[in-house]
């Protein structure tokens, strides 16, 4: 048999290991990304490339919303439920702007009410703090339309949902966080947690490097996940203690404090089964009796994440969900434009009555909105009032132009005759949004 080619080919793996060992975290990552398959967002972008529809207006404006999403994302606290309107006139897309924790598991579903059939794309993107400004794509939802994964790093993360082109519908999106482990002490929940990751030790010469889960003597410890036991001691801070080192990805989870120990070093062991139970063995002779519970890869990691789970669900809307994509008017004097669906969020905006938005979603009782400038925020359902009855008529002095939108540079549909009479259905800046005798709607300069 011919092995030259095998010897050349372990000369470059050699080669390879020695590059990826010189190579920071992020220049890995960078490559990984690079020798990736294309996502279905991908794929779809470059067929119409193949095509040369990205030339035209359609084709360019559902790949520059890709693009303009992501960087005005909407600001959303997990868990979330979203329901909303994507047009088929447009280039649709929505982006959400997540704060996630590493050892959440992620749960995002999107389905799409239409009467043809379609795709939905969802891909979500990390926030690189070592290249400000840049995104870096971890994962994609296949043609359900669903993703899920183990967030591997805390921080800041995008999550894009756009149909493809001539699709669209009433959208309802969900996402979820909870979980990724078994909790580790048995019938009990987070609540159990009174002492956290990080706090001081020994008058802060040192700090916590886990949590403690507080029940009483004898209940039974079990494994977070599945792996083997790698030790099983007696001695230290830690008194009686179990490792159990995880399949991958490879973690090593640490149980101290024990009164007994059931596991056996050297045996594998299922998510769920009892290695033993809860003490005060080490230094926790003192206190009552508690799981020290620890994870550890290059160093400590905190263990809350992965073993939290929330007990609420994402919301109903509440709100009147026949009126997405419709437009709207405030109603009361000062109208206040929230970054999320609540009054704790921060303010975008104060919107003086009568000022025009279009629905966008509904989430919980409040509307995602849009303003005629583009700015996007929450308004609650109550400060609204439709759009369909003017709050009042106006006779034009002088020929005055109608415009697609609210700014001197909008494109001019028609002049309007003096004298004309127009319902005002909403304001926004100097111009009014009307209705003439015809039906047509657009927007006049008040000055």
């Amino acid at each position: 048999m011919e092995k030259k080619g095998f010897g050349q080919w372990g000369i470059r793996v050699g080669v390879l290991c020695t590059l990826l060992a010189t190579m920071g975290c992020e220049a890995v990552r960078d490559l990984r990304e690079h020798l990736r398959p294309m996502t279905l967002h991908e794929t779809y972008a470059s067929a119409l490339e193949i095509a040369g529809l990205e030339e035209t207006r359609l084709g360019k404006n559902w790949l520059e919303t890709a693009h303009a999403v992501m960087r005005t994302p909407v600001a959303a606290a997990v868990p979330l439920r979203e329901i909303g309107v994507f047009s088929v006139d447009e280039a649709a897309a929505v982006a959400y702007q997540l704060e996630l924790k590493q050892g959440q598991a992620l749960h995002v579903q999107a389905t799409v009410t239409s009467a043809t059939s379609g795709v939905v794309f969802v891909d979500l993107f990390q926030v690189r703090t070592d290249r400000p400004g840049t995104l870096r794509r971890v994962a994609s939802a296949d043609s359900s339309q669903a993703l899920a994964l183990i967030v591997e790093r805390t921080g800041e993360y995008v999550l894009r949902v756009q149909p493809e082109l001539l699709f669209g519908g009433r959208y309802e999106i969900t996402i979820e966080a909870g979980a990724s482990v078994a909790f580790p002490v048995a019938q009990h929940d987070s609540r159990a947690v009174r002492s956290f990751f990080g706090a001081p030790r020994d008058g802060g010469r040192r700090r916590h490097h886990g949590v403690d889960i507080f029940a009483p003597k004898g209940t039974p410890v079990v494994s977070a996940t599945d792996g083997y036991v790698t030790r099983v001691r007696t001695g230290g801070l830690g008194g009686k203690v179990v490792w159990v080192r995880s399949d991958a990805p490879t973690r090593h989870y640490y149980y101290a404090h024990l009164d007994t120990q059931i596991a056996r070093q050297g045996t594998r062991v299922q998510a769920g089964e009892v290695i033993g139970t809860v003490g005060k063995t080490g230094n926790a002779r003192t206190t009552p009796p508690h799981l020290h519970f620890g994870i550890y890869r290059n160093g400590p990691l905190d263990p809350f994440p992965f073993i939290h789970e929330p007990n609420e669900a994402p919301q109903a809307v509440a709100a009147d969900t026949s009126r997405l994509g419709a437009w709207l008017r405030v109603t009361a004097r000062t109208t206040r434009l929230r970054a999320q669906p609540s009054t704790r969020a921060d303010i975008l905006d104060e919107l003086p009555r009568h000022t025009a938005v279009r629905v966008l979603a509904g989430n919980q009782g409040w509307y995602r909105v849009r303003l005629p400038n583009g700015t996007v925020g929450y308004l609650t359902e109550g400060a609204t009032a439709s759009a369909a009855e003017p709050f009042q008529t106006t006779e034009l002095t002088a020929a005055t132009p109608l415009q697609l939108a609210p700014t001197p540079i909008a494109i001019v549909v028609d002049t309007l005759d003096e004298g004309a009479t127009l319902a005002a259905t909403g304001r926004f800046g100097d111009y009014l949004r009307v209705t003439d005798a015809e039906g047509r709607t657009g927007w006049v300069p008040t000055r």
